[in-house]
């Protein structure tokens, strides 16, 4: 199974930026409208099932069944709509990557850039976030940031040299020559942009917080990059417009000053405050977000429906 999983992405990193996109698109429309069929069926994959939970306690249980079915639909397709778009970035000249996304107050990471100012930004796993780091780099502004081990490892080679292409920095998570926290607080004081996707992490170390109604875990690398360094940190909204994937950052988190608790306690804080500027942006374009795994603490792993 790792081969042909190892095969289908060496073939998609390999083929769809040589294609013409109306060629390919159809592909993974249908691709998605399988996946929904299975779900109206009452036999949804393990994915989809866990992706209409998870949408079901963003948008609550009041919107009606019939509305309800037609945001998943649109989220199947947003999802194979990332991976499409994100496949053919590296064909792409550096004026097409950088007209080929559109970030809202982006403006603010070349300002500070130029002013020896480090950006952190928190991303949801929302809209592309591949497009959005091609087009950080495209305009010429150092970035890094982090990628886990995904299994096999050749899928994760593939992942790492793809985002390289782009002109990204890409530190192991896990296995890299020094503590990736350490590289990363050196890329921020030396004013790079450092662009985290920070709505997931439900292991120990994660921080808990409230999130539409309920216990998740988040991750508490930007909050304690932001405290420590005593740089920006943005909260990014991510969304697909139909001509092209878009976002906007918000105003910098306001950080708790020494007074408010420990290094801990203000590092939960400023979590907390993160994870609410998700939820807004995710309220906003619930369709485009693209959580596919187990998100709230108190939800059983879902099963796939034989």
């Amino acid at each position: 199974m790792s081969g042909l999983v190892d095969l289908g992405y060496g073939a998609g990193f390999w083929l769809l930026p040589r294609l013409p996109r109306a060629a390919v698109a159809p592909l993974f429309n249908g691709a998605a409208d399988r996946g929904f069929r299975g779900y109206r069926r009452g036999k949804p994959g393990k994915g989809t099932a866990t992706l209409a939970r998870n949408l079901r306690r963003v948008v609550g249980e009041d919107l009606p069944q019939p509305e309800f079915d037609a945001l998943l639909r649109r989220a199947l397709r947003s999802y194979a709509r990332y991976y499409l778009e994100a496949f053919r970035l590296p064909g792409r000249t550096k004026p097409q990557l950088v007209a080929g996304f559109r970030l809202g107050g982006g403006e603010v990471l070349g300002h500070n850039h130029a002013a020896g100012i480090g950006s952190i930004v928190a991303l949801p796993h929302a809209g592309n976030w591949d497009a959005a780091g091609a087009w950080v780099a495209a305009n010429g502004w150092p970035i890094t940031t982090v990628a886990e081990r995904l299994k096999p490892e050749s899928v994760y080679l593939k992942f790492l040299a793809f985002r390289r292409s782009l002109g990204m920095e890409i530190l192991p998570l896990t296995g890299g020559d020094r503590p990736v926290f350490d590289v990363l607080e050196e890329r921020v004081r030396a004013g790079s942009v450092v662009p985290l996707l920070a709505d997931r992490d439900l292991t120990p170390r994660g921080i808990d917080v409230d999130f539409f109604g309920g216990r998740t875990r988040m991750p508490a690398g930007p909050a304690l990059l932001a405290v420590r360094t005593g740089a920006p940190l943005y909260v990014a909204d991510m969304w697909f417009e139909p001509d092209a994937p878009v976002g906007r950052l918000s105003a910098p988190i306001p950080m708790p000053g020494a007074d408010e608790g420990s290094l801990d306690a203000r590092v939960r804080i400023v979590t907390q405050r993160v994870a609410d500027r998700f939820a807004e942006g995710i309220a906003r374009h619930p369709e485009d977000w693209h959580m596919l795994q187990r998100f709230w603490l108190d939800e059983p792993a879902v099963s796939a429906v034989a």
